[in-house]
């Protein structure tokens, strides 16, 4: 369970929300901009979640909705009001893509965060060393001011892993980044003993699919799927590659298919208690 303050579940969830009130009360968006006095982008935007709504807006709104529940007009205020709130991650906008920034919203809320990686260490998971090493050869368009603001959002992103009550983390791994890592003189120790460590992590379980698995379904994927502990949040499916950032939400079908990937991409792994004597193997192998 994450106890994160993301505003963007909060907000994901309101606009869900008032979307339903006003159709249970029977009207069109048009309807509630003529009798709010609105313009129809202004209820468009709120209720895609494109723009908060203030106290005094919501609570006009549920008038007109017929939303007499005291407990119901408290719990959707209280989401409005979280939904505005600024983050940590928002003086990184205007140097992160729209969806990437999304992203990070999303992954600050999640209870439990499923990854695959076949080419480098997920980014939770990386030493500050190697996450320099990965954002200035991966990515090298960016100028090395532009490396060192992902390099700390990466490591601001990480405090997730320390909170009271942090997400559960399901880490799964080629063979390939084990070695591509031993070959980085540098920093292979240390980014190695910090998978060691984290392995030992009650939320954290890191799986290594070995190279005598040979080829497998997912083995030219990359990708992360993000679970909320409310019902109603339904799960996110993110990819990222060397040229752009795609991402998929409320495509329940999308989801279940990648899903199954990831259940197969770990029973095709070494499991966590092999997975972890591999680790440590290499670490001495290479002491």
């Amino acid at each position: 369970m994450s106890n994160s303050s993301s505003p963007l579940v909060p907000r994901r969830r309101l606009r869900l929300e008032l979307r339903k009130a006003r159709q249970e009360a029977g009207l069109t968006q048009e309807a509630v901009a003529t009798a709010m006095d609105w313009s129809l982008s202004k209820i468009i935007r709120i209720e895609t979640g494109a723009v908060g709504i203030s106290t005094n807006d919501l609570t006009a709104l549920l008038r007109l909705y017929n939303i007499a529940d005291t407990r119901r007009t408290r719990d959707l205020i209280s989401l409005a009001k979280t939904a505005r709130q600024p983050a940590w991650w928002s003086r990184y906008r205007e140097s992160l893509s729209s969806t990437f920034f999304t992203y990070i919203e999303y992954e600050a809320s999640a209870s439990a965060i499923r990854q695959y990686e076949p080419i480098v260490v997920p980014g939770l998971l990386q030493t500050k060393k190697y996450a320099h090493a990965v954002v200035a050869r991966y990515r090298s368009k960016f100028t090395a001011e532009e490396v060192t603001i992902r390099v700390d959002l990466r490591m601001e992103r990480q405090q997730i892993l320390a909170q009271p009550t942090p997400p559960e983390l399901y880490m799964v791994m080629d063979e390939a980044v084990i070695r591509r890592l031993v070959g980085e003189q540098g920093l292979r120790d240390e980014q190695l003993a910090r998978l060691i460590e984290l392995a030992s992590s009650p939320n954290i379980t890191i799986e290594i699919i070995p190279f005598n698995k040979g080829l497998h379904p997912g083995i030219a994927e990359s990708f992360t799927i993000l679970e909320f502990d409310n019902e109603s949040d339904s799960d996110i499916l993110y990819f990222e590659s060397a040229r752009d950032f795609l991402f998929t939400r409320d495509d329940a079908e999308e989801v279940s298919i990648y899903r199954e990937m990831f259940e197969g991409l770990r029973g095709a792994s070494l499991g966590p208690a092999g997975s972890l004597g591999f680790l440590k193997k290499i670490a001495g192998d290479n002491a």
